[in-house]
């Protein structure tokens, strides 16, 4: 195998091929006010901490947990610039854009604290005046695989290109971001609060903001969490650019939680097959995986007096979200979301990221009872799923896996199903098919039906080559999917050169 095959795959399944994520940092706790917010640079970071395996990678680095430096590949502001030959006077010029994360908002003793998370920049490849269509189609083709832009129907054709000009974007640091904040219309809640919030710190070297601040009180209250089971939407505002308008959700204290991933859940990936993952991310439009958007909208429909809250979670590098969130939006239940920051306080919340923003969420509402929902493809579910139940005893109530190797046969990847062992077959299900999910009722405790084909799990490996391991009714294993993004901007900025 190839040093850049084999680095290729680190990238796209770090987790699967290294082992468990490590243990996220301690310091995520749920904040009564404002505290100051954590300068998160990775470059430092990863220089200090990693090693270089640009040179080559053996079985003996991977056996060992070594970790390559791919993050030192990722264009950066300045190297855009230069290869564009991009002036200040012309970025200048640019319009200022700006990603807002729809967030969450927990209550204390202090009032409400809205989670804020977003990123500041301009996309240059979008101006035709500075970047023509062939260097845009260009770097757009590092991203499809065996592939011209040109075979590509025209709506795929701009939705490469637009992709492209996201993940290539220049970051702006250093931007005093303003929002203004209102309750959304037709909620059967007072509707006149509005508020300012200045955000305490400027965006970093990243573009990046992110924290909980507390909301400014107004002159009429807002719902208290800790009375109101409903959750409240406030239109949130970025001043200063059209780009930046998004929703929070104020969530109380007490209720369930659905936590679920996007890829091969909620619409068709298939992340076990790169290729074939990059195209149907990258230029083709996003498709609800079968029935899927029906079993959730009967999920929202369920408990009107106490409806559930819906958090959405993607480890896709954030440059490429916006489409995600469009898509969900369009298709799915309201509701918060989470993906990944290009900044990190630590290498342990780099290499685990999903479970740092699942801790973090869970951490936020100790009274919540929360579903998460996955699928065997992803690596870092398959671990951390079964490992957040014994570390946040009671408040797991449920955890839904799609099986994803029963249903697919391109998917290859083996598995690991030890992590439920130690899990009550009522804490559980595995299920092949939306069907199978039909009439589950969380606000009643279900967790299993009698619709899913459970089968007998066999805990450990499974679906190892060479008949090393035997493939079970239920599981699989898959790395971090966001990682080819790297890969691939990699490649693209090549073409600026």
């Amino acid at each position: 195998m190839s040093a850049a095959l084999l680095l290729s795959l680190l990238l796209l399944f770090p987790c699967a091929i290294l082992g468990a994520p490590i243990d996220p940092p301690s310091d995520l706790v749920v904040r009564d006010y404002p505290s100051a917010l954590a300068t998160r640079d990775i470059v430092q970071t990863f220089t200090d901490s990693v090693s270089n395996l640009a040179d080559g990678v053996s079985k003996d680095d991977i056996a060992q947990g070594i970790l390559p430096d791919f993050f030192r590949n990722i264009p950066g502001a300045d190297k855009i610039k230069s290869q564009l030959g991009l002036s200040d006077a012309q970025i200048a010029a640019l319009p200022l854009e700006f990603l807002n994360i729809p967030g969450y908002a927990n209550y204390t003793s202090q009032g409400w604290n809205i989670h804020i998370h977003g990123l500041a920049y301009k996309q240059p490849l979008s101006n035709k005046n500075i970047v023509s269509n062939k260097t845009i189609d260009d770097a757009a083709n590092k991203f499809l695989p065996d592939l011209d832009i040109s075979q590509l129907q025209p709506h795929e054709q701009d939705n490469a290109r637009n992709l492209t000009s996201a993940i290539l974007s220049l970051p702006q640091e250093h931007v005093q971001l303003v929002f203004t904040l209102d309750v959304a219309a037709d909620q059967g809640v007072v509707s006149g609060w509005s508020g300012k919030l200045v955000w305490p710190k400027l965006t970093d070297s990243r573009g990046e903001i992110g924290g909980f601040v507390q909301l400014p009180a107004g002159p009429i209250d807002l719902p208290a969490g800790n009375s109101t089971k409903q959750i409240t939407k406030l239109n949130i505002h970025t001043n200063g650019t059209d780009t930046g308008n998004s929703t929070g959700y104020l969530v109380p204290n007490q209720g369930v939680t659905i936590i679920s991933d996007i890829d091969d859940i909620l619409r068709i990936t298939k992340i076990y097959q790169p290729k074939e993952g990059l195209l149907n991310t990258f230029a083709r439009d996003m498709i609800p995986w079968l029935n899927m958007p029906d079993i959730y909208a009967a999920w929202s429909r369920q408990h009107p007096d106490s409806p559930y809250h819906f958090h959405y979670l993607t480890t896709t590098p954030e440059q490429a979200t916006r489409v995600y969130m469009q898509f969900i939006y369009s298709t799915y239940p309201a509701g918060s979301f989470d993906t990944r920051p290009l900044n990190f306080t630590t290498v342990d919340q780099t290499f685990a990221v999903r479970k740092s923003l699942l801790t973090q969420v869970i951490q936020t509402f100790p009274q919540r009872k929360f579903v998460l929902v996955g699928d065997t493809s992803n690596n870092d579910a398959m671990h951390d799923y079964p490992g957040l139940v014994a570390t946040f005893p009671g408040q797991i109530a449920c955890i839904l896996i799609r099986n994803t190797t029963t249903t697919d046969s391109g998917d290859k990847f083996p598995y690991d199903t030890s992590g439920f062992q130690s899990l009550k077959q009522e804490q559980y299900m595995f299920f092949t098919t939306p069907d199978d999910l039909m009439g589950l009722d969380f606000g009643n405790g279900d967790c299993r039906n009698n619709s899913a084909v459970t089968g007998t799990v066999t805990f450990g490996w499974q679906g190892l080559p060479f008949g090393l391991g035997k493939k079970s009714n239920a599981v699989e294993t898959r790395g971090a999917w966001s990682a080819v993004w790297v890969s691939a901007a990699a490649m693209a900025i090549a073409v600026l050169v």
